[in-house]
């Protein structure tokens, strides 16, 4: 994708109305942010049981919560040059996602396609529409992961084409591209322990130089919260400037602990 712009003569206008739009990004990268409203009983299913729907949709919105507040100050505090983006189902006109947008700042998008593959390269293309010309997707299920992940890998997509965020299940938390790349996100056996060996054979087959970040826990099965409750007990006895967890999700880890304990 072309983003340079063209000098025109004065009283001329550019015919591409994506270079205008390009001229009016505050940033060359965009951060799009997977997330779904949380609502019961269709969001952390596979917590459910011990937990019940509106526990898991609690936990789900204060992940999401986290994610925006913490890449807002990741934006600001360590400077990453990238303008954010949420993605939204079943639809950014939830009331949830409208609140987002008007507290978080954050641009919202329909996330678009039959499965999880095809919409996120249809983010993708979205977001490169718009003129960008690095983007990252993460999602919401990683909210202990550093912050300086998201800089490396706008510095890593400086001398690669792909950049995957590597997920202990054997997925990937995060992906970044410099241009769409649908074969990427065809014929992906999602929600497997697959996902990140297939996505990296398909990179090696298409030619494209891959870098991976560190790997990371996401939160998807009973073992990955109970990880999850174990590092907030350990994040609460550090001082308050040094822990990881807000005081929300803290609090609602806390007391899924005590109502796990209760049920067994």
């Amino acid at each position: 994708m072309n983003n340079r712009t063209t000098k025109l003569p004065e009283g001329k206008q550019s015919a591409n109305p994506k270079s205008l739009h390009a001229s009016r990004l505050t940033s060359h990268a965009a951060l799009v942010i997977f997330a779904k409203a949380p609502i019961p009983g269709q969001v952390k299913t596979r917590l459910c049981p011990p937990l019940t729907p509106d526990e898991a949709a609690t936990l789900h919105g204060s992940f999401v919560l986290d994610t925006l507040e913490r890449t807002k100050l990741a934006t600001t505090t360590l400077k990453l040059p990238c303008d954010r983006y949420l993605a939204c189902t079943p639809s950014s006109t939830h009331v949830f996602f409208k609140i987002m947008e008007e507290r978080h700042g954050v641009k919202v998008i329909d996330q678009v396609g039959e499965d999880l593959g095809a919409r996120m390269h249809q983010a993708f293309e979205t977001i490169f529409a718009r003129g960008y010309r690095q983007v990252l997707i993460i999602g919401t299920d990683v909210p202990t992961v550093p912050l300086d992940h998201l800089k490396q890998a706008l510095t890593m997509l400086e001398q690669h084409d792909l950049v995957l965020g590597p997920a202990q299940d054997g997925g990937y938390y995060l992906i970044g591209l410099k241009r769409p790349h649908p074969t990427l996100f065809r014929d992906i056996p999602w929600s497997t322990d697959q996902v990140l060996k297939l996505t990296q054979d398909k990179a090696a087959t298409m030619g494209l130089k891959a870098a991976l970040l560190e790997l990371w826990r996401d939160v998807d099965t009973i073992a990955d919260l109970q990880a999850l409750i174990d590092a907030n007990i350990a994040d609460g006895k550090k001082p308050k400037n040094e822990r990881t967890f807000s005081n929300r999700t803290a609090g609602v880890l806390e007391t899924l602990a005590k109502r796990i304990r209760s049920r067994a």
